[in-house]
């Protein structure tokens, strides 16, 4: 939502050792996410605060236990995903209705950090979603049986680690943008998901998009994206 107080879309808060872009809910549609690594706890709740002051929802990502702990303390009706290693904390005021349907489907459980990843801000982006998970290639007859609610969403995200094969499969069995994530999941050969970033790539699937390996943040940002404006 666009910052109550301002209506200068380059509008920045100097914080101590963060600048933080509070024009970006006025010219992108959703505020500022804070990446963690790096970042003090201090400068984490900082962020939060300032943000939430101006009318703004907070979402952090890529959180360590220390970092999530610190927030949770400070902001007690904040959500926290472990899994994800998310902290999001909505603002009263600021909420969008609910819009779009964006489901993340996984090839295996342990795709599912990078998947919830996808979720928690799909959530945050106020979109319907859901996880449809451990569907992989290695069983097909599990993703048949999901396909009529795959054919529900406005978008998906395909996340897969291994040799990356899932994506294209389901982008020939739905009518909507696929975005495919590849995880760093699989054996050496896999080269921490390279070999499934390259796989994706080279997709004949003509409806996918691939972000960066283990990027569940990005995934769910566009299939946000595309899934509200499909409503209107």
């Amino acid at each position: 939502m666009p910052d109550p107080t301002s209506s200068d879309p380059d509008a920045i808060e100097l914080l101590p050792g963060l600048q933080l872009d509070l024009g970006r809910a006025e010219r992108c549609g959703f505020p500022e996410v804070i990446y963690g690594p790096g970042k003090s706890n201090e400068n984490l709740a900082q962020a939060f605060e300032h943000l939430l002051a101006h009318g703004q929802s907070a979402f952090a990502t890529r959180l360590d236990a220390a970092q999530m702990q610190s927030l949770t303390q400070r902001f007690p009706a904040a959500t926290v995903n472990e899994i994800a290693r998310t902290v999001r904390q909505d603002h009263p005021t600021a909420a969008l209705p609910v819009a779009g349907k964006a489901w993340v489907v996984t090839a295996g459980t342990s795709d599912r950090p990078v998947a919830e990843e996808a979720l928690e801000t799909l959530r945050w982006m106020r979109v319907e979603c859901e996880l449809i998970s451990d569907v992989g290639v290695a069983g097909p007859q599990r993703l048949l049986r999901q396909v009529p609610r795959l054919r529900e969403a406005d978008a998906l995200v395909v996340v897969a680690g291994m040799e990356g094969a899932l994506p294209s499969v389901v982008g020939g069995w739905v009518g909507c943008p696929v975005f495919a994530v590849p995880t760093s999941v699989g054996y050496g050969a896999s080269f921490q998901g390279l070999s499934a970033l390259l796989s994706m790539l080279n997709s004949c699937a003509a409806n996918i998009a691939v972000v960066n390996i283990d990027a569940g943040f990005k995934a769910g940002y566009l299939a946000g994206m595309v899934a509200r404006k499909s409503v209107r």
